[in-house]
């Protein structure tokens, strides 16, 4: 951390906030993602749509704020959807 400059001892105080609400996020997102999977793996149509649009929202969240890249959130939200329509598909 700098000792000198208050400038950059507030912009290292900030910087890991930011680390800190971003790290947050992720992790709810990835959460939210394996509470789907799961929820498809047991074939809980209903619970997992519901899982899956709770997923997406926080996914596109996520990506609109800059803490995941776009490509990567829709490949993640096309992954997903893909499973819950081989699931519904099954049905």
């Amino acid at each position: 951390m700098a000792t000198k400059k208050s400038s950059a001892e507030k912009r290292h105080r900030q910087s890991e906030e930011r680390r800190l609400h971003n790290k947050a996020v992720k992790s709810s997102v990835r959460t939210s993602a394996k509470k789907f999977v799961v929820l498809a793996r047991q074939k809980a149509v209903g619970e997992a749509e519901a899982a899956l649009r709770d997923m997406i929202k926080k996914i596109d969240t996520a990506a609109r704020k800059g803490i995941i890249k776009k490509n990567s959130a829709a490949r993640k939200k096309s992954r997903m959807q893909k499973l819950f329509n081989t699931l519904k598909a099954a049905q």
